[in-house]
C-alpha cells in the first residue's frame, strides 16, 4: 500500500488569538516582518505525509540532532503574492517554484511531494493572511517555503523525517536605487560539479562573510567570477544580465547559461522570454568574461547591466570594482538621477504589469 501524499483537502486551520497590527508599508524592511500564520506539513518514512496544518506563526520544535541543524539538509524557495487594483491576489509562475523546490530537494535526498497539492496549501495560507498584502504598486507579500530534514540522526545517510513549512512577509522595494558591485577574484560562489544550480541553504552561508566584507568596503554586492578567465556568473544572490553592443556589433542582452553553476531563476527566465518576444535585439545565454566586460566599457559598447531575482525584481548596476579599478556602468545617460536603465525599466514595468494583473498573462495565477 502506498504511503499518504500531501492532500490539500485534509488541511486544518487554527487561527491566532492575537492578530498583529499592520505596519505602514513605507516602514517595511525585507524579510523582517511576518504575518499571523504559517503552514506546516510533516513527513515520516514510515507513515508518509501528515495532514497539512495552518497555525499561528511561531517557533518550530526541532531535535538538536536533526539533519538540518548538523548537515544543512535544507532547501527553500522565494515567491510573491501581488494584489491587483481590483483586489485579485496573484501568484507569479508558482509552478516554476514548485518544480525548482522538487529538484533541489531531490539533490539532498528529501522525500518527494505532490507539487500541485502543496501549492494549493500555500494559496490557502495566503488567503488566510491576505490582509497583510500591501495595496501599493511595487509592494507584495513574500512567500518563503522551506523543506528541511528533521530526523535526529548523526549518521551521514538521509533524513527519514522531514518538514515542509511556509511563512509570509510583507515587503517593499528591495533595492530602490542603483547598486555598486565588487568583482571577487579570490572566492567563488559555485563551481563545476557542485550544487550552485540548486537553491540549498548551504550555498548561502559561505557567501555571508565575503558579502559583508564588500559592504564594509562601500559596495552593495559581490559580482561572482569563476576560473582563470574570470567568467561572470551571478551577482550576490541574483542572476546577472548585460545589455551591450557585442564584439560583432549587435545589440545583445546576455546572461550566463544554465550550465550547472547558475541558479535557474524564475525572474531570469521571465525576462529572457519577454525580451525574446519583442524580437528587437539578440538574446543570449552564454559565457561572458570580465575582461570582455572591461573592453566593452572601454569601447563605449556597454549599455546597461542589472541583477534580477524575486526579491528585487531587477536592480541596475552603476559601478563595478575589478582588479582595483572602478568601472562606471551606464544607467540612463539622458537622466543622471535614474534608478533604472531604459531596458531595465521597460522589463521591470512589463513584469510588474503582469504580476499586478494590469497585463493579461498566464504567468499571473489568481488564488
Amino acid at each position: 500500500m502506498s504511503l499518504p501524499t500531501i492532500d490539500a483537502s485534509k488541511l486544518t486551520k487554527t487561527l491566532t488569538t492575537a492578530p498583529k497590527e499592520l505596519l505602514d508599508p513605507k516602514t517595511l524592511n525585507f524579510g523582517k516582518n511576518f504575518t499571523d500564520h504559517m503552514l506546516c506539513i510533516k513527513f515520516t518514512e514510515e507513515n508518509g505525509w501528515e495532514a497539512p496544518e495552518i497555525k499561528p506563526y511561531g517557533p518550530l520544535q526541532i531535535d538538536p540532532a536533526a539533519f538540518v541543524l548538523n548537515y544543512s539538509v535544507e532547501t527553500f524557495e522565494g515567491m510573491k503574492a501581488y494584489k491587483a487594483s481590483d483586489g485579485t491576489i496573484n501568484l507569479f509562475r508558482p509552478t516554476k517554484n514548485m518544480e525548482r523546490l522538487a529538484t533541489s530537494s531531490q539533490r539532498i535526498m528529501l522525500p518527494e511531494f505532490n507539487q500541485e497539492q502543496f501549492l494549493q496549501c500555500i494559496k490557502e495560507l495566503v488567503k488566510t493572511d491576505e490582509r497583510f498584502i500591501p495595496d501599493q504598486h511595487g509592494y507584495s507579500l513574500y512567500i518563503r517555503p522551506n523543506f528541511i530534514g528533521t530526523e535526529p540522526n548523526l549518521n551521514l545517510q538521509y533524513s527519514r523525517e522531514a518538514l515542509l513549512y511556509v511563512y509570509l512577509s510583507p515587503v517593499g522595494p528591495y533595492f530602490p536605487r542603483t547598486v555598486k558591485l565588487y568583482a571577487n577574484t579570490e572566492e567563488v560562489r559555485a563551481w563545476p560539479g557542485g550544487v550552485g544550480n540548486f537553491k540549498l541553504g548551504g550555498n548561502y552561508a559561505p557567501a555571508l562573510r565575503p558579502a559583508m566584507d564588500v559592504v564594509r568596503k562601500g559596495y552593495d554586492q559581490i559580482l561572482w567570477l569563476l576560473g582563470d578567465d574570470h567568467y561572470v556568473t551571478e551577482v550576490g544572490t541574483m542572476n546577472f544580465l548585460i545589455f551591450w553592443i557585442n564584439a560583432e556589433g549587435e545589440k545583445e542582452l546576455v546572461t550566463a547559461p544554465l550550465d550547472g553553476i547558475i541558479l535557474p531563476g524564475v525572474t531570469r527566465d521571465s525576462l529572457l522570454e519577454l525580451a525574446r518576444a519583442w524580437g528587437e535585439f539578440k538574446v543570449s545565454e552564454r559565457r561572458v568574461t570580465m575582461p570582455e566586460v572591461v573592453q566593452a566599457i572601454a569601447d563605449g559598447r556597454m549599455l546597461e547591466a542589472f541583477g534580477a531575482g524575486t526579491a528585487c525584481v531587477v536592480c541596475s548596476v552603476s559601478v563595478v570594482l575589478y582588479n582595483g579599478v572602478e568601472y562606471q556602468i551606464p544607467v540612463d545617460p539622458s537622466n543622471p538621477d535614474a534608478v533604472f536603465g531604459p531596458l531595465t525599466k521597460r522589463l521591470r514595468d512589463e513584469l510588474l504589469d503582469i504580476q499586478y494583473g494590469k497585463k493579461p498573462s498566464p504567468w499571473a495565477v489568481p488564488i
